[in-house]
């Protein structure tokens, strides 16, 4: 069963099939992984449920997003064995000057305590991982993330973290635009929201990623010579 058969109808899932879409597009030789903002402030620091949660940090997704990092430390570890690349686009801290159409739309994450960018310690990075700073959804998008997978001869790029409808669903249309090939661990990323998650997936998978369980793109990658 596909995480997203009890939203999208088995019909619609027949048109999208009968168009051609979904189908896998593989892996590359040379993949990075992209972390997207597994930091305490889309989590919490303590394991807890989305309304205990967001008492702590009002844009934590709570064990949803504990759920992802557990499935993510096996990825993030057969990186490291292999020496291939692990980049953390993430948010950083909030300015006064970093308002902009996001402050109006979620005015408190202009509030975010300290804490809450800290890197996740389960994930965190290591001496000689990319931290690329963003404020806007996409990884790509004002920033040189592009240049860093270019100089690393990356050709596939793994998206993992938060939010599937978001930041994750942003960089994916991005590195699929750029002519990467992408793959998305569905039990390492994560939203507030369940049914966006699941459309998300859904649509992503469709049209611009390989989406698939993470033992199953672990196999995959441990396949690559």
């Amino acid at each position: 069963m596909k995480p997203w058969d009890d939203v999208i109808s088995a019909e619609e899932q027949r048109a999208y099939a009968a168009a051609g879409f979904g189908r896998a597009s593989g892996l590359g030789q040379r993949p990075a992984l992209l972390i997207i903002d597994v930091q305490y402030r889309t989590v919490g620091t303590q394991r807890e449920d989305f309304w205990e949660a967001i008492k702590e940090f009002p844009t934590s997704c709570g064990n949803v997003g504990w759920s992802a990092v557990d499935a993510l430390v096996p990825l993030v570890a057969l990186f490291r064995e292999r020496g291939w690349p692990v980049m953390y686009p993430h948010v950083a801290p909030k300015q006064a000057y970093d308002g902009g159409r996001l402050a109006e739309k979620v005015p408190a994450i202009m509030g975010i305590p300290a804490k809450g960018y800290e890197f996740v310690a389960e994930v965190a990075p290591h001496e000689g991982d990319v931290l690329i700073p963003k404020k806007h959804p996409s990884a790509f998008f004002g920033t040189a993330m592009c240049s860093h997978l270019i100089d690393k001869q990356v050709d596939t790029v793994i998206v993992a973290g938060c939010t599937t409808s978001g930041c994750v669903r942003g960089t994916v249309v991005d590195a699929f635009s750029l002519n990467f090939k992408v793959a998305v661990p569905q039990e390492c990323v994560y939203d507030r929201s369940i049914t966006s998650h699941k459309v998300n997936l859904f649509d992503l998978g469709q049209k611009y990623a390989d989406v698939m369980p993470t033992a199953d793109l672990i196999t995959q990658l441990r396949a690559i010579a």
